[in-house]
């Protein structure tokens, strides 16, 4: 669950602080908090901030507690979600990006339930539900933090969508992308994003998700 993070978990947050140090990633600039969309278009150092228009594929996978389910469905249910793309032998780029969904998670704090967290495996073939939930823990994902396996080729139909396939496995980019709702544009992170750079990105996602309601 997401109380004290695992040993594991505390050494590859001290990695993500290297890699963040190494390209440089400074706060973030002020903006103006009478405009929303400030949040959005701005980018720390050494991370690309874009909106984007995606349709998510009505393909099957499989969740780690076993369960068969629909990615449209799964992003169905009214929270924001935060999701990124990874797999669990990953040597460097998924340990670092894991790290900072716990740390994001942690600084949702009693919030986190109302995000939809997801993790999106590229390497089904090895990734199974009872890998991926061990892969979980190590990371102290809460219950709010899911992870998904299923066949190649829903994988691949997924990464693609999302604009993310790269070929293999090797080639993978850290990427981490949000929605604030059901048919809104998400948000494109690419790049070592750290965890106040993914909550900075996220309040001001909801901040235009209510402004752009309001408005209507």
């Amino acid at each position: 669950m997401t109380g004290t993070l695992s040993m594991h978990a505390r050494r590859i947050l001290a990695m993500a602080a290297v890699a963040s140090a190494a390209l440089h990633v400074a706060p973030a600039a002020a903006h103006d908090a009478t405009d929303p969309k400030a949040h959005q278009h701005k980018a720390t150092a050494g991370i690309k901030v874009a909106m984007a228009e995606y349709t998510v594929p009505d393909v099957w996978l499989v969740r780690d507690d076993d369960k068969k389910v629909k990615l449209t469905q799964e992003l169905q249910d009214g929270r924001p979600v935060v999701l990124n793309f990874v797999y669990t032998t990953c040597p460097g780029i998924c340990p670092v990006m894991s790290a900072v969904f716990s740390q994001f998670q942690e600084r949702l704090g009693a919030d986190r339930e109302k995000v939809h967290m997801v993790s999106i495996s590229i390497d089904p073939e090895q990734d199974t539900p009872a890998r991926l939930r061990e892969y979980a823990k190590k990371f102290s994902a809460g219950s709010q933090w899911r992870h998904y396996t299923g066949t190649v080729a829903a994988s691949i139909v997924a990464q693609k969508a999302f604009d993310s396939y790269r070929g293999d496995k090797m080639s993978h980019d850290p990427l981490t992308l949000m929605r604030a709702a059901p048919g809104k544009p998400w948000v494109r992170i690419d790049g070592f994003a750290t965890a106040d750079d993914l909550l900075e990105q996220y309040l001001g996602l909801l901040a235009l998700c209510a402004t752009t309601t309001a408005m209507k």
